[in-house]
């Protein structure tokens, strides 16, 4: 989350108009993140997110996206449910981008996750995939195997700029990838962004799931391998082999994973890690001098991607195949 456009009090009482969520008592930016400008919203009704979709998301998308949230919280997932107007519409016109106001999710986002954590976070990502199965509509990942090499070339001529000779690891990193991404696996809807400050706890118990703006249709086994880059590497970037377990083990009692998913995991890790190597470097080299964020360190993923290029099996990342 992030703030990109500025909305003044004229247009914000003309779009909250629509809605029925009483009298305006607060309204503030937030800062964190970098993908669409939000804003914390508090009415003599509840608390609201108010999100502004900004260029990278694809307003064709937010069907998806919106609608997805929706069915995950029919369905018992924990996750915040955009509001509807007056109209029945949950998307809008506001300060010249398209808008959607969004129910607040309690919580609050670990800072240095524990085994018992990331264990929470497993058993919730399989009902999430569980829970998504039925879901009807579908989104292409566009930040697969097939999007690398596109976004790659939009800032290769300065990618050593960030570190020496990371253009050439780069673009030998996307060759093999593309030679041995793993097919035939069991896909489904990804949440594809489930970094710890996407994921709320009341205590230690995991109260739900937040920025859905990056779900779409691949992989499920990618989704883990997001989540073991996300949350078992320690800020001296060794990898927590403890937490790695506790996440692996209690995502297969809800859903277990085929002997072909365990195989492939150590793959679809260098894969996670190259995806958020290569955004970190586009918005290093491209935030907008006006926007209130600093953008992420890209080289953290490089340093994870050098460690997952030496592992050979899913035993290395501490779970034991049954």
């Amino acid at each position: 989350m992030a703030v990109y456009t500025e909305v003044n009090d004229e247009d914000l009482a003309r779009f909250l108009e629509l809605y029925e969520i009483g009298q305006l008592l607060s309204f503030k930016g937030i800062a964190e993140g970098v993908e669409n400008t939000n804003y914390m919203l508090h009415t003599t009704s509840g608390s609201f997110i108010l999100t502004l979709y900004e260029k990278r998301v694809e307003t064709a998308d937010l069907p998806f996206f919106l609608g997805l949230m929706e069915h995950l919280f029919e369905r018992g997932v924990s996750c915040p449910l955009p509001v509807r107007d007056k109209a029945g519409n949950n998307l809008n016109q506001l300060s010249g981008r398209t808008a959607a106001l969004i129910t607040f999710l309690e919580g609050f986002c670990i800072k240095r996750p524990q085994p018992a954590h990331c264990a929470e976070l497993g058993r919730m990502l399989a009902r999430f995939h569980l829970a998504g199965r039925d879901f009807e509509l579908t989104r292409q990942n566009a930040l697969g195997p097939a999007g690398w090499a596109p976004l790659f070339s939009s800032f290769a001529d300065e990618a050593d700029t960030i570190a020496t000779g990371l253009r050439d690891e780069i673009a030998g990193e996307i060759d093999w990838l593309s030679a041995n991404w793993p097919q035939g696996l069991p896909e489904g809807v990804l949440h594809a962004d489930l970094f710890p400050d996407n994921v709320f706890f009341i205590g230690d118990k995991l109260s739900g799931v937040i920025d859905f703006y990056f779900a779409c249709n691949d992989v499920l086994s990618y989704d883990i391998a997001i989540c073991l880059n996300a949350w078992c590497f320690e800020e001296n970037y060794s990898f927590n082999a403890t937490k790695a377990r506790a996440l692996l083990k209690a995502y297969s009692e809800v859903r277990p994973l085929t002997q072909a998913e365990c195989g492939a995991l150590p793959v679809f890790a260098r894969g996670a890690a190259l995806r958020f190597l290569l955004t970190r470097c586009f918005d290093w080299l491209n935030t907008p001098p006006g926007a209130i964020l600093k953008p992420h360190d890209p080289l953290a993923y490089l340093r994870r991607l050098r460690f997952h290029q030496r592992v050979s099996s899913i035993a290395e990342y501490g779970y034991d195949t049954p």
